[in-house]
């Protein structure tokens, strides 16, 4: 007859578990098994991501070379934009070292205005902007366009305050000088607005006094019909 095995003594209980110590323990075992397997598939899962994103990281062109070169067809967009528009628009002819980075129509919602951005690199790679804004409404005439408002100037000067008046360009503009503002944290420190039937005219920028007056004085050239 077949000699039963003795019960093994687990050492820090002293003596032979019981069958239910048996079963919690492998229960315990069975669930640190699966938790460590589960944080291993986590590990890898994230290795995996990582190496993904490195592959995209370097598959995407990266750097400011296209940018800074950028110089868009003010002319011709502002054609395209003339019907959308309802107004004239301005595509000042700038002698070389100016750079348009964009020209596009945009809406501000809260003032119900829509305008004509043009922004610039200048020469003395600072900022510079054309902004024409109007409105349009309804009258006993009909639907009629009108300057942008108060809000809306207010909006785009940063809430700054005018300063003073001056005569350029055949034209008479308000001043807004704010260059003692830091340049990091403004991006109007000089601007001129004058009014048309229609529209708001906007200069404003961190450039120089000379190259906003250059581009005011070629901005209001470029406006046909005016």
């Amino acid at each position: 007859m077949a000699k039963q095995k003795k019960p093994v003594v687990v050492a820090e209980l002293g003596r032979p578990e019981t069958p239910a110590e048996t079963a919690a323990r492998k229960a315990r075992d069975s669930k640190l098994y699966r938790s460590r397997k589960t944080l291993n598939n986590l590990v890898l899962s994230l290795l995996v991501s990582l190496g993904l994103v490195a592959v995209v990281f370097l598959m995407v062109p990266r750097g400011t070379g296209d940018y800074l070169e950028r110089n868009v067809d003010v002319a011709q967009l502002a054609k395209a934009s003339t019907d959308t528009a309802g107004i004239p628009l301005a595509s000042p002819q700038l002698p070389k070292g100016w750079l348009a980075k964009q020209a596009e129509m945009r809406f501000s919602q809260d003032e119900q205005v829509t305008y004509w951005y043009i922004g610039y690199t200048t020469p003395s790679e600072n900022y510079a902007a054309v902004m024409q804004g109007s409105v349009t409404e309804m009258d006993a005439t009909g639907q009629v366009t009108k300057p942008a408002g108060v809000a809306w100037l207010k909006k785009q000067l940063e809430g700054k305050k005018a300063t003073g008046e001056i005569e350029f360009a055949g034209r008479q503009w308000q001043v807004y000088d704010h260059q003692k503002d830091n340049p990091d944290s403004s991006n109007v420190l000089l601007a001129y607005v004058t009014y048309y039937e229609q529209f708001t005219l906007v200069i404003s920028g961190t450039a120089t006094e000379e190259e906003l007056q250059e581009l005011a004085t070629q901005t209001v050239n470029s406006i046909p019909n005016q």
